[in-house]
């Protein structure tokens, strides 16, 4: 549900005139969709137990949520790093998240569990290639791309993960899945592709600082 983001980012900024709605957009997103849907395995592969897929209406919740907010992320993301500098957001953003946490998770608590040296060293390398390499990589993109390349092109996440799961977990990488990764790969080269709207979109896109 979470991947549903680039539709209401397709919506948004169509509503909002700042694009036009084109052919080539709906169809990258929805080539993003429904590759990821085959992916992780909703279209074209059957549960476990042989039953239905069955949503959680709490879980459903959460995940429409989740989707929302990753849209707006994008959308206000891509604004405000046209106006002020990458690191700069990036501070301010990691700065909010930790003061949730705090409040969250307290100081006192982590502590508590009692973390060996070495799991503060995992938790330290994992902070760094999960949380601050990926966030300062995907505002560098989003200065750069108009949120709905950008949003479409963070749909290789899942992609990345069941192939990098496969290489070095060995899991099965199973043929429908490869089907859903080559829509999502569609999805990215029909979106990046030259509007045929060339200037009039193009004026919608603020510059980035650097």
């Amino acid at each position: 549900m979470q991947y549903t983001a680039p539709v209401w980012v397709l919506f948004y900024v169509v509503a909002r005139h700042q694009q036009k709605l084109s052919l080539q957009k709906v169809v990258a997103v929805v080539f993003a969709v429904t590759g990821i849907a085959i992916v992780i395995g909703i279209i074209g592969t059957r549960q476990n137990d042989g039953r239905a897929l069955r949503l959680d209406s709490y879980g459903l919740i959460a995940a429409l949520l989740a989707s929302f907010s990753f849209a707006f992320y994008n959308i206000g993301g891509h604004r405000i790093l046209a106006r002020y500098d990458r690191w700069r957001v990036l501070v301010w953003t990691l700065a909010a998240a930790a003061a949730f946490w705090l409040v969250v998770n307290p100081p006192w608590k982590v502590v508590a569990a009692h973390y060996a040296p070495a799991q503060w060293l995992f938790l330290f390398v994992f902070s760094m290639i999960s949380v601050l390499g990926p966030f300062s990589l995907y505002f560098l993109g989003l200065q750069h791309l108009e949120p709905t390349r950008a949003i479409i092109a963070s749909c290789l996440e899942p992609v990345f993960s069941i192939v990098f799961a496969a290489l070095l977990l060995g899991e099965v990488l199973h043929p429908i899945q490869t089907l859903g990764i080559i829509f999502v790969l569609a999805a990215i080269v029909i979106v990046q592709r030259p509007s045929q709207h060339g200037p009039s979109e193009a004026s919608t896109v603020v510059d980035p600082i650097e």
